[in-house]
């Protein structure tokens, strides 16, 4: 028989693996039905029980559910003991156990069983499930895991077998009636495979030839019922009376941006919002991180400071929690994310306890969400108050879902631990689930004397914010909003209303009218909260000095006059090394610079740094001449910090370090990218792991990406979402649609004006692309996601998360701050930049290949600055590849300026930037003569005439204003940040200072008026020269070997570019115009990287290729040390064949890399003699065995005969393969071609009878109304049919630099769609024109291309050149020329105008001579000649 039963719980376990013996997890039950079937599937009896609750409450979750309430099941239940005798006698009778999902049955009365103190026997019974994989596959309901279909619900199944639903799920007698019928109708169908149900088949299909029918059972409606015993509470609270409307208020309970996509409010408008309404404090409680505070209490404070100015009441920053307290931090055996409480600081140690603790959550608690459990925080619980929380909080969920003795337990303990620092949190967010919990959270307060509050849970500021605040969520899942709000598969996460938003106190104080204490207790924790600074000084970790410099006062006072002595004596050491001789002015300049560093209080900074840059040097990692101000000092100079020496370029210690204001230094260090991890490795090692962190980054939704992000939750069409984010330039959806249209069309390009115009008429629309961007405007600047700062690295004296909370990064071993790059330093944190530079890793890679070719060992620093082939290739602008001086604008200006000197290349860093470039023509013209320089002072040659009179540095502007006028060194740097950041009120006051110093020196008021004018416009692009001259001097670093060892140069250029195969290529084509070779890969010359040969060719590296590892690279490399490999076996015979795999070779022989092993060609490595095995594949087989006997014993047993036996497989012979088909195959491994290109032969056609590439066609705007001709191979082709019939197709093109998917329709498509072969050499004309117009709305569609004609590429020529004009330079042009030049044109015969242009440079002379009698024929070969002839011409 069948015993099919069914029950009602409290709710659901919190661990599913939980053994059932593990009383507190798994729920109890409050009803179970059931219905005894034969095995013809007749019913022989049914019973159903409600059960009397003993020691537990029925949560409201579950009463949702099922119906039964607490007071329900007092009334009409029936004790547990009879009720489990009453199951156990029925199931005694029964051979089968069934129901629907029914492992939770089964585990719901096994617990009871053994709270019972009985034997499990249910275990024992043979189970029958409706819900399997069978009847998923049955229903076929998409949604599953891993691609299948969805286990079914009971009501799915029961509409899929009846097409009929049953409306009383959740009632275990309706439950178990349905699981009958379709558990008997499953059976009937034959959709049980087990053998002892087959009899069971027949007997039911006797019974029921059709359909099983319904066992027409009558239900109680148990939710009706549970309705009329409710009836309405008024909270009970305490008897004093108080006036409600008087009571200050202040939200206590508030998320902002920093709960990473879970709330819209950003701090400065909560704290804007928080002033207007008059709240006399606000707490910031994100989820899971402190990453806000500092943030927070900076706006807060600079709001208090600015009410000394103005009216207005001061706020006080509540800094605030909210944490998973979970059951074990550690336990990540399942997920368990605890529950969500709210803890607040007191005051500093309370902030520090928090910041553990959150620390704590991220390092080692994180399992889905950052966890503490209850042990941690009476660890950390000094000064914190508790709030119990939302509905998420531990006590309101177990009233909620476990039931009020458990919530009334749990509430005991956190009153036990935290007393009067424990309140009871009571929200209305009018719902009803919340109204049920207050009603308990009340009673259960006022009997054990707990103090509640007014509180709402505040997500978005106002009300009209909901909606951006929903779709956020969805971005957060990643899900559409218009899937529907709820649990379980096919819902989503979202707040059920619009009440989660910043209320106002009025709403607040209305809203808790009947409950005043709630509001008044909101006083009490204010006034319990002392406001503290989270700013703080720098805290240097300490530096271990050696023992004859330890002063013993120092551990006394805590002076620092031990380091200030070791960091003379270590400065006083370097100087003798790096100038011989102290003279006067450099002893002076070192006392000042040590004397400043000695007041503000940084020995131990410098001797950091210094320390870390020789333990790089220690471990030959590269480490840049320095970076920013820091070159200007002569101090670090003499550490060996930097290598720039600040006297002889006139760079200023004060622009670092000013002497009147005490500030942090910061030297940013460069390290050679390669090294960067050896240098971080060695920070770890020396001060600890808990000691170094790097810094977050808050990624935030810029204007584009919060308009896509909100396109794809509302379900905009990609193609509209792509077009919108396309309108928008690069200002801030705030800016476009708050700003004037003046300013606007004043600060925006023409072009983009009118997309920010049509932006605007879009917004201004009622349809979903208006929506989208009103919401995108309302989560611009969100926070994303958080990061790792690329270069920030933080040293403490002691464990970080004592000092400020930390997190994870996901890429890296070490902590991250949680607060970002902005705050860190303010925090008390020492922020060092280590910036991986390529360029130094390149500089390193080119001297270790010098080193191995010509035996010479460079040191970079010693380059000689005279040198003259560096200037010669400065001159000619041949600057490709030069560290900062390799784009185009620079070269053709470098051509203008020809550099002779070091001080040229400093100026012209400096000069070619936005703002400065327009000095660039005049600074040229005075170098070169062709301008007269003039200074408005004499005073101002000294300083001004290595930059030919013109203010190109800062540091200019420092040392004239102390020369002219008296500054102090301090005062000159005020002066500079003043103008460099346009601090107006600052430059007030220093401007009278300047003119009356300048007067009091003698100067013409007039003169000094005309200095300062042009300082103002021109300071605040003026560069750092200190800057400037680090980078001019890698860039000449990066020049002189390129000038001197080119292909060396070359070489490591293209090995630090490996990785990005358009770089390769770029430089693959300055190598060919450089005339340095660049070969493909061989096995018997190439490394990992690219390298150098004998005959001075570059060599591919064999890293470049996709499928070659570095193992494997090794292991070529490694076998052919004693001699080159002579053949493929020979290879094959001595290359580790597990590093270098079938792949490896495959991969090698596609790239040309096993060309040069005999006379094979590639073709043949892929040929089987039709066995289905290649001769590469057989190759390997046979080097494996041959390696396997080598090492066998059987070698030193039978010699070399073992050999004999094994036969190298024959090469098969086939035809070679096309050239376009292996220029292919080279190109699928390298990612470019590489022995040729399938264009080559077309070079003419595109250099004359093309005026676009195909990668112009990714930004189409521009090219509306023109004309563009180009031309390409043609890849993959699509044809395909329209729903209307017609035939369209989408294919690829390719030229030299791109490849582009373009779509042709209609007649366009049956006029060309010949041309649209694969493989095939295409010169295409086409229009673009604008989009269509949408009549309905007017908009103006994406941008089209018309296609006007296809031909082939070899006919481009013969097609459309009709005269060929010779360019001839008459000075250059001699006889042999001519007469050379004249048998060509004889040779070309045809029908083709011939015109010849003589020009003369120098007096610009142009004589134009149309030949009569001579005709050419213009073909490919025609103008090969020319080219060898060095014959400049034009096609017409």
């Amino acid at each position: 028989m069948y015993l099919i039963f069914d029950t009602e719980t409290t709710g659901l376990p919190r661990n599913w693996n939980a053994p059932l013996s593990d009383s507190d997890n798994w729920p109890r039950c409050v009803q179970i039905a059931w219905q005894l079937h034969a095995l013809d599937g007749r019913m022989i009896s049914h019973d159903d029980f409600i059960i009397t609750p003993d020691g537990f409450d029925i949560p409201y979750e579950s009463e949702k559910v099922h119906g039964i309430s607490t007071a329900l099941a007092r009334r009409d239940g029936v004790d547990i003991k009879t009720v489990v005798e009453s199951f156990l006698a029925i199931v005694d009778r029964a051979d089968f156990l069934v129901g629907h999902n029914l492992k939770f049955d089964l585990n719901i009365m096994g617990a009871e069983l053994l709270r019972l103190g009985k034997e499990n026997i249910l275990v024992e019974k043979t189970n029958l499930d409706t819900c399997t994989e069978d009847t998923a596959l049955l229903c076929e309901l998409p949604g599953g895991r891993g691609g299948k279909f969805k286990l079914p619900t009971l009501s799915e199944l029961y509409v899929f077998l009846f097409q009929d639903s049953f409306e009383e799920a959740h009632n275990a007698t309706a439950d178990v009636e349905a699981t009958a019928r379709v558990f008997v109708e499953l059976i009937r169908q034959n959709k049980f495979n087990q053998t002892e149900l087959q009899q069971s088949t027949q007997a039911v299909k006797k019974s029921y030839p059709n359909i099983v029918p319904l066992a027409g059972l009558k239900h109680r409606n148990l939710h009706k019922e549970t309705a009329a015993l409710i009836s309405p509470q008024k909270p009970e609270v305490s008897g004093e009376e108080i006036q409600v409307d008087t009571l200050p208020f202040c939200h206590l309970h508030t998320h902002t941006q920093f709960s990473v996509l879970q709330s819209t409010i950003s701090i400065p408008k909560l704290v804007q919002e928080a002033v207007s309404m008059n709240m006399s404090a606000v707490a910031i409680t994100d989820i899971g991180n402190l990453m806000g505070a500092f943030h927070f209490v900076k706006a807060v404070n600079k709001h208090n400071k600015s009410l000394e100015e103005s009216t207005g009441n001061p706020i006080k920053p509540i800094i605030g929690i909210t944490l998973n307290v979970c059951v074990n931090h550690l336990d990540r055996s399942h997920r368990d994310d605890g529950f969500q409480i709210v803890l607040i600081a007191k005051n500093k140690n309370g902030y520090h306890n928090l910041a553990k603790l959150t620390s704590i959550a991220h390092t080692k608690g994180f399992y889905y969400v950052p966890r503490v459990d209850r042990e941690l925080i009476l660890n950390h619980k000094e000064d914190i108050i508790v709030l119990t929380g939302n509905l998420y909080g531990e006590v309101p969920y177990k009233v909620l879902n476990t039931g009020a003795q458990q919530a009334e337990d749990s509430l005991l303990w956190w009153k036990e631990h935290f007393g009067s620092d424990l309140y009871m949190e009571l929200m209305r967010h009018n719902q009803e689930d919340e109204t049920r919990v207050n009603t308990t959270l009340i009673e259960l307060a006022n009997k054990h004397g707990i103090k509640i509050i007014a509180s709402n849970s505040c997500y978005y500021l106002k009300k009209e914010e909901a909606n951006a605040h929903d779709i956020l969520l969805c971005i957060k899942d990643g899900e559409k909003q218009s899937t529907p709000i709820g649990r379980g598969r096919g819902y989503r996460y979202g707040l059920p209303n619009q009440e989660y938003y910043f209320k106002s106190p009025r709403e607040m104080t209305q809203l808790f009218s009947d409950i005043p204490e709630a509001i008044y207790n909101i006083q009490e924790v204010v006034e319990k909260i002392e406001p503290f600074a989270l700013a703080r000084d720098v805290l240097l970790p300490k530096f271990d000095i050696p023992v004859e410099f330890v002063v013993s006062e120092d551990q006394e006072d805590g002076g620092k006059r031990g380091e200030n002595a070791y960091l003379r004596h270590l400065t006083l050491q370097g100087a003798k090394s790096r100038y011989g001789e102290l003279t006067k002015e450099i002893q002076e300049r070192i006392d000042f610079e040590l004397s400043v560093i000695e007041n503000t209080g940084y020995p131990g900074y410098f001797l950091i740094v210094q320390d870390l840059i020789a333990a790089a040097r220690s471990l030959d990692v590269s480490v840049g001449p320095g970076r920013g101000s820091a070159a200007g000092s002569v101090v670090a100079y003499c550490l060996q910090i930097t290598n720039i020496d600040p006297i002889a370029y006139d760079l200023l210690f004060e622009r670092f370090l000013n002497p009147d204001r005490v500030s942090m230094p910061d030297i940013d260090i460069d390290f050679d990218d390669e090294g960067r991890s050896k240098v971080m490795d060695y920070v770890i090692e020396k001060y600890g792991a808990n000691q170094v962190a790097q810094i977050v980054t808050y990624g935030t939704m810029a204007a584009k990406s919060s308009v896509r992000d909100t396109a794809r939750v509302l379900d905009l069409p990609l193609a509209d979402a792509d077009r919108l984010a396309k309108l928008i330039p690069n200002i801030k959806l705030n800016t476009i649609f708050t700003a004037e249209t003046t300013n606007l069309k004043e600060d925006l390009r023409a072009d983009e004006f009118q997309r920010v115009e049509q932006l605007k008429e879009i917004a201004n629309g009622d349809d979903l692309e208006a929506q989208t961007l009103s919401q995108a405007q309302i989560l611009e600047g969100s926070l994303r996601n958080t990061g790792t700062h690329a270069c920030g690295v933080i040293i403490t004296p002691e464990d970080i998360s004592n000092l400020v909370p930390v997190a994870t990064a996901k890429d890296s071993d070490l902590v991250v701050t949680q607060y970002d790059n902005a705050v860190v330093e303010s925090a008390g944190l020492l922020k060092m930049d280590f910036l991986g530079l390529k360029t130094l890793t390149l500089i390193k890679d080119t001297v270790k290949l010098i080193k191995y070719r010509h035996h010479i060992t460079l040191n970079p620093d010693d380059f000689p600055l005279d040198d003259e082939p560096t200037y010669n290739l400065f001159q000619r602008g041949e600057t490709v590849g030069i560290f900062q001086y390799e784009s185009v604008g620079m070269q053709r200006y470098l051509r203008e300026l020809k550099p002779n000197k070091f001080e040229d290349l400093i100026a012209m860093n400096a000069l070619y930037r936005p703002g400065p470039l327009e000095y660039i023509p005049s600074f040229i013209r005075r170098k070169n003569g062709e301008e007269e320089i003039q200074y408005d002072l004499p005073e101002m040659k000294h300083h001004l005439e290595q930059t030919y009179g013109i203010t190109v540095y800062q540091e200019q502007v420092m040392l004239l204003s102390q020369e002219l006028a008296g500054f102090s060194k301090g005062e000159a740097d005020v002066l500079r940040k003043a103008m460099g950041k346009k601090i107006f009120s600052l430059l007030e006051e220093l401007k009278p200072k300047f003119i009356n110093g300048g007067k009091e020196r003698g100067h013409d008021a007039d003169i000094l008026e005309k200095i300062w004018k042009d300082w103002e416009a021109f300071a605040s692009y003026a560069f750092n020269k200190s800057h400037s001259t680090c980078y001019a001097w890698i860039a000449y670093q990066t020049a002189y070997l390129k000038a001197n060892y080119p292909a060396e140069y070359m070489a490591a250029v293209l090995s630090n570019n490996m990785n990005d195969i358009k770089q390769v290529s770029f430089f693959m084509e300055e190598c060919r115009r450089m005339g340095v070779p660049v070969l493909g890969p061989d096995v018997n010359e190439s490394f990992y990287k690219f390298t150098v040969n004998n005959d001075n060719a570059i060599r591919f590296g064999m890293g470049a290729i996709k499928g070659v590892g570095r193992g494997a690279v090794d292991s070529i490399v490694d076998s052919r040390k004693d001699k080159p490999y002579q053949s493929l076996f020979d290879m094959i015979k001595r290359v580790d064949l597990r590093a270098a795999n079938k792949k490896t070779f495959e991969s090698l022989v596609l790239a040309g890399g096993v060309d040069s092993l005999g006379d094979n060609h590639r073709a043949q490595y892929f040929q089987d003699k039709g066995d289905g095995v290649s001769f590469l594949e057989k190759a390997l087989r046979f080097g494996a065995n041959f390696q396997e006997h080598q090492n066998s014993s059987q070698v030193s047993l039978f010699g070399e005969d073992s050999e004999a036996s094994l036969t190298e497989p024959e090469i098969p012979e086939c035809e070679p393969w096309a050239t376009l088909h292996e220029l292919k195959q080279e190109k699928e491994v390298v990612g470019i071609y590489l022995s040729g290109h399938p264009l080559d032969d077309f070079t003419y056609s595109f250099n004359h009878f093309c005026n676009a590439r195909v990668g112009l066609f990714n930004d189409l705007a521009p090219l509306v109304n023109k004309e563009l001709t180009f031309g390409g191979i043609i890849g993959e082709v699509e044809h395909r049919v329209s729903k209307n019939g017609k035939g369209w197709a989408i294919f690829q093109l390719e030229d030299y630099e791109d490849t582009f998917s373009f779509r042709i329709f209609g007649e366009e498509y049956l006029k060309f769609r010949h041309q649209l072969v694969e493989n095939n050499f295409v010169h295409v004309k086409a229009f673009v024109r604008p989009g269509w117009i949408n009549q309905e709305t007017g908009k103006v569609g994406d941008p089209r291309i018309q296609f006007n004609d296809f031909r082939q590429l070899q006919d481009a020529i013969s097609t459309y050149a009709k005269k060929l004009t010779l360019q001839i330079n008459i000075n250059r042009f001699e006889k042999e020329k001519l007469s050379l030049l004249t048998k060509t044109i004889k040779a070309h015969k045809g029908n083709h105008k011939l015109d010849i242009a003589f020009y003369e440079l120098n007096q610009q002379i142009k004589l134009v001579m149309h030949s009569r009698n001579k005709k050419v024929n213009i073909s490919k070969e025609l103008l090969a000649d020319l080219d060898e002839q060095k014959i400049h011409f034009k096609l017409n």
